[in-house]
């Protein structure tokens, strides 16, 4: 029984440069499905892990990007997270820990002809890998990030993350973290990542919608994914997953939309403060108030920097969708016009030939 994709949301987003118009697409008239993009290998993580969610909807989504399977290809680090080429039937990489955007980079830059995606996890991307993480962004590589979020590390077994919260209690801090907590969106912004975005596992909708627009944009996409892990962190999200704590908290961005959310009986808008920052006031009160309307294409990130301030610890309102869309040349991109550049100057496209005799060439020597 085949299950029909789910209606997308509308995030408002205009038609950009496609970050997969440079791989084949499959002939006409020929079509993929879910199954044709799930492997046969066992899916081993635990009973309600927020990762089948994920992997539902991906899999699901695949088949919309129109592209052959042995075009897409999934690199992963180290983590729970990270197991997840071994369940997409493409061309997948479970490389080393926090190196996977490092990986990738290399691939999308070598291989224009390739759809190439990053899975990881807050302690995989924003702990060991931090750095690899900002200057992917940074570059602008041609690649999408999947940055799942359960605010613990799960593989080996309940330590406290780059993203657990200020007190948490954990195997590694028995009386409580002392640390200020990552927010990757936040992050990801200042790092003037061209795409940026948040989603929930649990809103299969929302998160396929997001997933299309991350796969659409040229340049690095990068969605934090909240995930709950039953095992060492179980019900961190589940006050955005209760139906009407989600309708009080979840601030819905729309592009080109003012930034309102709530209950009906407690409608909130986001306004400007005298400091520059945002803040969400009651609609009673928002009268007068310069509200916010959310520019995703803005330039200049420091409006959806202040939105992606509004999520704190206790999370009183929490912005999901994506903050930030904007076009820049890609890294990889620039490389190969330089590469091309280099080839004409020199006479003609490069061959082996070249390069054996621009190994064996000039200064040589050879120990004895």
């Amino acid at each position: 029984m085949t299950t029909a994709p789910p209606t997308p949301v509308s995030l408002g987003l205009p038609a950009v440069r496609s970050g997969t118009e440079d791989v084949p697409r499959l002939p006409e008239g020929v079509t993929l499905k879910k199954k044709d993009f799930t492997a046969a290998n066992e899916v081993r993580w635990c009973p309600g892990c927020g990762d089948y969610a994920v992997l539902a909807a991906v899999q699901g989504f695949l088949p919309e990007l129109g592209l052959r399977k042995e075009n897409i290809v999934c690199i992963s680090g180290i983590g729970c997270s990270s197991r997840f080429p071994y369940y997409l039937d493409t061309y997948g990489l479970h490389s080393i820990h926090g190196r996977a955007p490092a990986i990738a980079t290399g691939l999308a830059t070598s291989r224009p002809d390739l759809s190439v995606w990053v899975v990881t996890g807050d302690g995989d991307a924003l702990s060991i890998g931090g750095n690899h993480l900002i200057h992917a962004m940074r570059r602008n590589v041609n690649m999408t990030i999947l940055l799942f979020n359960n605010r613990i590390y799960g593989l080996t077994k309940g330590q406290y993350s780059p993203t657990s919260e200020v007190g948490k209690v954990t195997k590694s801090t028995p009386s409580g973290s002392v640390d200020a907590p990552f927010n990757p969106v936040s992050l990801a912004l200042g790092a003037e990542a061209t795409f940026v975005a948040r989603t929930l596992d649990s809103d299969r909708k929302h998160l396929t919608s997001v997933l299309r627009a991350a796969a659409e944009h040229r340049g690095t996409s990068l969605v934090e994914i909240y995930q709950n892990c039953p095992i060492f962190n179980d019900g961190a999200f589940d006050v955005l997953k209760d139906a009407e704590e989600s309708r009080a908290r979840l601030v819905h961005l729309v592009d080109g939309e003012q930034v309102r959310y709530g209950r009906e009986d407690d409608r909130r808008v986001v306004v400007r403060t005298a400091g520059g920052g945002v803040e969400a006031v009651p609609e009673a009160e928002a009268a007068g108030r310069d509200v916010v309307v959310h520019d995703a294409g803005a330039e200049d990130p420091t409006q959806a920097f202040a939105l992606s301030r509004l999520d704190g610890p206790s999370m009183a309102h929490v912005p999901v969708g994506v903050f930030r869309a904007v076009q820049r040349p890609t890294y990889d991109d620039l490389v190969r016009e330089q590469v091309t550049s280099a080839r004409e100057a020199a006479g003609g496209p490069a061959t082996d030939a070249d390069l054996d005799a621009l190994i064996a060439g000039g200064d040589t020597w050879v120990v004895r």
